[in-house]
């Protein structure tokens, strides 16, 4: 059940390079994901109807058990017989029960551990859906002042910062004048 899902969810995200939409990724893998939790929750509902099953078992074997006890307590051959033909189905029947209980556990298991990959998984695409949403955004954007005969600026990191530190001293300077010419007039009146 969970092959199909999990080869469609690391098919996509194998691919050397984002998908055109990952909004569309997202979606398919979120689908996928809550078919894998729905499916989770059928096994372990079949987990706990095979344990009560297997617990249901058990009781009846202890009981006939107890019952050939009593007839082989009292002597009558014919009956602790049958008890033992009955014992020994009943007792094959409990050992596959449990093998099958054994085996949903394994199952359930892992199918837990893919579920958490898969919502790992999701939550990366969708981190870098984020991230690539706001890239073609901004290109988008570029790409229309382009069209309008705007050009876009180189940006240097140095050049940007020295800019910034050049405007906060000119504004600094001209909020110093204004407090002079303020305290000029104050003085004057």
């Amino acid at each position: 059940m969970f092959k199909r899902l999990r080869e469609a969810l690391e098919s996509a995200l194998s691919a050397a390079t984002p998908p055109a939409d990952l909004y569309d990724l997202a979606g398919r893998m979120r689908e996928a994901l809550i078919e894998a939790r729905a499916g989770l929750a059928t096994m372990r509902d079949a987990l706990a109807s095979s344990e009560r099953e297997l617990e249901a078992l058990r009781r009846e074997l202890e009981t006939a058990e107890r019952r050939r006890a009593l007839a082989a307590g009292i002597q009558d051959a014919e009956t602790v017989e049958v008890a033992d033909r009955y014992l020994g189905r009943h007792r094959e029947h409990v050992a596959v029960l449990e093998k099958k209980v054994a085996a949903q556990h394994e199952e359930v298991a892992l199918a837990e551990r893919d579920t958490a990959e898969m919502t790992a998984q999701l939550e990366e695409v969708t981190k870098r859906r984020g991230g690539t949403e706001s890239q073609r955004s901004s290109q988008a954007a570029w790409a229309a002042l382009g069209q309008a005969g705007v050009d876009r600026p180189e940006l240097d990191p140095e050049q940007e910062a020295l800019k910034a530190r050049m405007d906060r001293a000119a504004r600094e300077a001209h909020a110093d004048a204004k407090l002079e010419e303020l305290k000029r007039r104050m003085g004057r009146s």
